[in-house]
């Protein structure tokens, strides 16, 4: 099951029980999207994201991860990631991100978005839109690329086109999933070098490109989670879990698989993956 670089590769069974996670998490997302407004806390979203699970019998592969106290991540505006919930009061114009993880037969789904609530600056609503973007260019290169540094190249050439400079965040990157949340390869959203592992069939991976108005620079805060921009600019993170078949990629977290996204490139999702792996 494990290839040289120790890199987890799926059954096409294992797959399937994958998409089944996403699917909670996709869930996560649409419940959560539908409760976000001025007014509500964060809290009272992460309790939205917990009642999900509980209908679907699925876990967090969030909560209790190496102490984290909640069910989902929500970072809002200067916060990058791994915003903890709690009494935080959404307001009209704020930049909210959301990062879910699901658990289901000990198979993971992670994913995340970004909204703009209300009264939307339209450069906050750009800053998002970029980012979305950035995600679904890379996972069409990972459709026929040959190593995981398409992503990188994607996301860069997507951020370079724009009119406006952004700053793409590099401590924090995608990632392998499939038994625990993180496993190898590591996904860079920026170009190296190294062109990083070789891309095969039964491979599952996290794309998340971080995006922020400003500098790339970050920190973290006093709670040892929450990462910010060190300008206070804000920021924006979309992710998707992807599975990689012979003939293109499947996106186990997007309830359509993956096409809408994925039209634009002139792809499709490929959801039925040969008994051949």
């Amino acid at each position: 099951m494990l290839g040289r670089e120790r890199i987890e590769i799926k059954t096409p069974e294992q797959v399937a029980a994958m998409r089944a996670a996403g699917l909670v998490v996709a869930r996560m997302h649409r419940a959560v999207r539908e409760a976000v407004a001025p007014g509500v806390t964060t809290a009272d979203l992460d309790a939205v994201a917990a009642q999900v699970l509980d209908e679907a019998g699925a876990t967090s592969s969030f909560l209790g991860y190496h102490g984290y106290p909640a069910v989902v991540c929500v970072s809002v505006n200067e916060e990058i990631v791994h915003g903890i919930p709690g009494p935080r009061v959404i307001r009209p114009g704020d930049v909210v991100s959301v990062d879910a993880g699901a658990i289901v037969d000990g198979w993971h789904g992670d994913a995340a978005f970004t909204m703009v609530v209300d009264d939307a600056d339209p450069a906050d609503l750009a800053l998002s839109a970029t980012t979305e973007r950035a995600m679904w260019a890379a996972i069409a290169a990972l459709a026929g690329g040959d190593r995981v540094g398409v992503v990188g190249d994607a996301v860069e050439q997507v951020v370079e086109g724009e009119p406006v400079p952004y700053g793409i965040v590099q401590e924090y990157v995608g990632h392998g999933i499939g038994t625990a949340m993180h496993q190898p390869p590591d996904v860079l959203n920026y170009r190296t070098r190294d062109r990083g592992a070789r891309l095969k069939p039964g491979m599952c991976v996290a794309i998340e490109p971080m995006l922020t108005r400003g500098a790339r620079t970050t920190r973290v805060l006093d709670d040892d989670w929450t990462v910010v921009t060190e300008d206070g600019q804000r920021a924006a993170h979309w992710e998707h879990t992807v599975a990689i078949g012979p003939d293109g990629v499947w996106v186990l977290t997007a309830e359509d698989g993956g096409a809408a996204g994925l039209a634009p490139f002139n792809l499709a999702p490929t959801p039925t993956p040969p008994p051949e792996w």
